[in-house]
């Protein structure tokens, strides 16, 4: 019992708001070190797990090529081209990428998007050119972080909840083999998957009336802005 000392070093590590890599790696060392592991044993454990998970470092990959895009203007060509759809607002077109994010997550396409990926570089600025078509007036930067975390939010909900339905994903293995082997049950993944689905629609439909509702709230900020600052009301604002 005297490893679990190491979850106290983790929790001391956060509390004290300390780097959380950091934490996790002096956290590692000291539970591998009264565990009676020695020095050259902890580092090939940490060696081995790196090994055998490397493929959650892919992101490390893709960021310097988002950065080669995004120096190349790929921000600007996406909010060019969320200006060009007129009538698509910044609720509307989330909820559209909620909705693509959960379909492709369901049919076990998790990583083709993500932050790093398609948020940063695409969704947020296409939904904050959105909103500011919406509005008629450039959001203030309290408004455009808004924006920006209701993205990443339609991102997270979207395969979240999505990922669940397809058989093969982690989480359904991972519950089904613990179950048959903890309770000695025969859960097969195609239960779990089935189950998903009413859980996934739930999902799309709060979430996405939340995100449809960021439309209203949007117009309603931006009325409030322009009138503590004597500044003309934003499009489609009624006084």
């Amino acid at each position: 019992m005297i490893v679990l000392l190491g979850v106290v070093v983790v929790i001391l590590g956060f509390v004290t708001r300390r780097n959380p890599v950091l934490v996790v790696g002096v956290a590692g060392v000291f539970t591998g070190l009264i565990g009676g592991m020695n020095p050259l044993e902890v580092l090939a454990a940490f060696g081995r797990s790196f090994a055998d998970s490397r493929s959650v470092t892919v992101f490390a990959v893709v960021l310097p090529v988002i950065g080669l895009l995004e120096r190349y203007g790929l921000r600007e060509q996406a909010r060019r081209l969320i200006g060009r759809l007129g009538g698509l607002s910044a609720g509307r077109f989330l909820t559209v990428y909620l909705l693509v994010r959960q379909v492709t997550a369901a049919l076990g396409l998790t990583s083709i998007a993500g932050p790093a990926q398609t948020v940063r570089p695409l969704v947020a600025p296409m939904a904050e050119a959105a909103a500011e078509r919406s509005t008629g007036a450039p959001l203030p930067e309290r408004l455009r972080e808004k924006v920006r975390s209701y993205a990443a939010s339609a991102d997270t909900v979207g395969v979240f909840f999505g990922e669940d339905c397809f058989i093969a994903i982690g989480s359904i293995l991972l519950i089904t083999g613990f179950v048959n082997s903890t309770y000695h049950q025969n859960l097969e993944p195609t239960q779990l998957a089935l189950w998903a689905i009413p859980l996934a629609v739930c999902a799309f439909l709060i979430h996405g009336s939340r995100l449809l509702l960021l439309d209203r709230q949007l117009q309603r900020e931006m009325a409030l802005a322009a009138a503590e600052h004597d500044l003309p009301l934003p499009k489609g604002t009624k006084k």
